[in-house]
């Protein structure tokens, strides 16, 4: 589980937006740029490039 305070400071890379934290599946997604963001062993992975779309 991510800390609270870092969820409350992370935005999504490309447009800045707000991320929801999915802690089932361990992913942040972004709803308007429809990406989801991994996270590794606890350590968001906010590269556009190695999001996923849905």
């Amino acid at each position: 589980m991510l800390d609270k305070e870092l969820l409350e400071i992370l935005a999504c890379p490309k447009c800045k937006g707000d991320l929801e934290y999915d802690d089932e599946n361990e992913v942040l997604i972004c709803h308007n740029c429809r990406l989801k963001f991994a996270i590794k062993d606890d350590i968001p992975i906010m590269l556009i490039d190695e999001a996923e779309k849905f």
